[in-house]
């Protein structure tokens, strides 16, 4: 199983609607985009709540645990450019495109996706390795195979795709819109 990584805890513990939201708007001001927060609550409608809040906030809902009487509420900061729609990698392909290379000899899927949402969800084929990581951790990619970035939406994995191309990988392709619009399998939570 993969493990979440969290950069900040909230315990919203014993609190009723509407405590637990208003203390994680206040929380997530906080933390830097790309960054996780875990909300431990024990209010059974948090979890609704949560997934909500989130996406209207423009913040990303990764997931709930159940912890014996605690939900462990996983969310992503999201930036404002991850939500643009722009992307500058000129090699790209939709999902249906990376569905018909899967299961192919040669064939990496590189989800450079946070730990925590890559363990709500993910390609089961892929590969995680966080955007921030990528760099230190290039000896995992091997330079000959064909070379598919997916992230949430496209945007973090044009990121990736540029850099991979910058450090000599010639067949790199990002995947657009990745996972926010994902209908093949899954593994994960």
């Amino acid at each position: 199983m993969t493990e979440i990584k969290v950069d900040y805890t909230l315990d919203a513990k014993g609190m009723a609607c509407p405590m637990p939201i208003v203390k994680t708007k206040k929380e997530i001001d906080k933390i830097e985009p790309g960054q996780v927060l875990l909300v431990e609550a024990t209010d059974p409608g948090s979890k609704a709540d949560m997934k909500a809040w989130a996406s209207r906030g423009g913040h990303q809902y990764l997931g709930t645990e159940e912890d014996g009487d605690v939900l462990k509420h996983y969310i992503r900061r999201a930036s404002e450019e991850e939500s643009s729609e722009e992307t500058s990698f000129d090699n790209k392909t939709d999902n249906e495109g990376l569905k018909s290379k899967l299961n192919q000899d040669g064939v990496t899927v590189v989800d450079v996706r946070e730990s925590a949402e890559y363990a709500f969800g993910h390609i089961p084929q892929a590969k995680s390795i966080p955007l921030g990581e990528l760099e230190s951790r290039l000896d995992e990619i091997n330079k000959e195979d064909e070379i598919y970035v997916v992230c949430r939406t496209g945007n973090r994995s044009d990121l990736a795709a540029q850099l991979l191309h910058e450090k000599g990988y010639t067949n790199v392709t990002n995947v657009v819109p990745g996972m926010s619009e994902w209908d093949g399998e899954i593994e994960g939570k």
